[in-house]
């Protein structure tokens, strides 16, 4: 599906004057490997260098052996102003080779024409990369960029204060019995006023969609007459989603409800919470890493997220994709250094720090792993942000986050969408 909705941006995004030239490497890549002397500038996001950097540097020394003159640069970004570092460093002469982007940013700068073609015959496993992820390289039948992992969000829980105040170490299996067990640990550790049994920021967006794919909705939709997207925020059944989650923050969330995600892991580490909803990875925060506690090692587990109607929360499929930079003139080392670090080798690496791979025949051992199951096993049914020209217009714009804000201050949800609706449908089909 995700596939005819890219096909269909075609014509127009053609007119940007995307050109695929990956793999040309100027005139230096007629050299010898040993004669190459180019400077490689890889981006990639801070994660890689907090929870992997071992793989990085393993990457580089392959590198070197055979490229031994060509300096790899590898620069770390932050997530929050890595887009308008690319997009200042694109309209300038000194950009990256390679770049580590988002999967929700991918279009964007695939339709600018910024992102060399890729040939996916170069990498491992190409054959059974992700679906999400793959779709989101994907433009006109061609590939822009390569899957390196994906996320999925799940149930993050301090197993001692379950144990507690509910009388159980697992996480209940359905949302009803999750509730009843949540209002006994919020009773055993009511004293603290700031304590929540679920921290559940108001504006974490990705949750409140959930919610909304959870009963059949969803963000936007593909209209293939009109050849546009069109926003469904105002369905009911996008409505009720939004309903449910408000409901939820409203109930059990004691903390700043106008807040995002971004420190619900520290809020957990300060004993403020015992149940968050966040990526996989983010457990080990919890307990590890600068702002972790490690007084709650071994007491921190995932789970599936209990969602409603009987059955478990949709996640919505998170990661990375790399791609080459049109403009840069070492295309052929660019795409030899994604390949090395994209590798099958490289992936056991991810995968052994619990990160998922960026393929399904090494994600299919994960779904077994007790550390891992949660998120590996949420992929399959995974929800997606619309693959559209201005999706990341409409997150930069914070339209849904937004919406969420007014609904907490009193807003109806009726009226919030339907506001939400409108400012979508001026974003959403327009080229950056």
């Amino acid at each position: 599906m995700k596939h005819k909705l890219v096909a269909a941006i075609g014509a127009a995004a053609m007119m940007t004057g995307l050109v695929a030239c990956g793999g040309d490497g100027g005139d230096n890549s007629s050299k010898a490997p040993e004669q190459r002397d180019e400077t490689l500038t890889v981006w990639l996001m801070n994660d890689a260098q907090s929870t992997w950097p071992e793989l990085v540097e393993d990457v580089n020394a392959q590198f070197k052996k055979k490229y031994p003159k060509v300096k790899v640069k590898v620069q770390y970004q932050q997530w929050g102003d890595k887009a308008k570092k690319l997009d200042t460093a694109l309209g300038g002469d000194k950009f990256p080779d390679v770049v580590e982007l988002g999967n929700t940013e991918t279009m964007t700068y695939i339709l600018n024409g910024a992102l060399a073609e890729i040939d996916p015959e170069k990498y491992d496993n190409s054959d059974t990369w992700i679906q999400g992820l793959k779709d989101t390289c994907s433009f006109e039948g061609k590939l822009y960029c390569v899957p390196y992992y994906a996320g999925a969000r799940v149930a993050i829980f301090n197993q001692e204060m379950f144990d507690k105040g509910a009388g159980t170490k697992e996480l209940p299996q359905t949302e009803d019995e999750l509730k009843k067990a949540l209002e006994k640990v919020a009773d055993e550790y009511g004293d603290d006023k700031a304590f929540s049994s679920l921290y559940l920021p108001g504006r974490y967006w990705y949750a409140a969609m959930s919610y909304v794919a959870a009963y059949d909705g969803q963000i936007a939709e593909y209209d293939e007459g009109k050849g546009e997207w069109k926003a469904t925020l105002s369905t009911p059944e996008a409505r009720k989603g939004i309903e449910h989650f408000i409901d939820l923050v409203k109930e059990y969330n004691n903390g700043d409800r106008t807040k995002d995600e971004q420190d619900h892991a520290n809020v957990m580490a300060n004993k403020k919470a015992a149940l968050i909803y966040g990526n996989g990875w983010e457990a080990g925060s919890v307990y590890g890493g600068e702002n972790g506690n490690p007084e709650l090692e071994g007491k921190i587990a995932t789970a599936g997220m209990p969602g409603p109607n009987g059955k478990a929360l949709p996640s919505f499929i998170g990661g990375s994709d790399l791609a080459v930079i049109q403009k840069s003139e070492a295309k052929d080392l660019a795409e030899e250094w994604i390949s090395l670090f994209t590798s099958e080798k490289s992936m056991e690496v991810l995968a052994s720090k619990n990160i998922l791979p960026n393929n399904t025949k090494q994600l299919e051992p994960l779904k077994e792993k007790p550390e891992t199951a949660p998120i590996a096993n949420a992929v399959p049914d995974a929800w997606f942000t619309p693959i559209a020209p201005g999706w990341t217009a409409i997150e930069s714009q914070n339209v849904l986050e937004n919406m969420l804000l007014d609904v907490l201050k009193g807003t109806s949800v009726a009226d919030a969408t339907k506001k939400a609706d409108e400012e979508i449908d001026k974003l959403i089909n327009n080229e950056v």
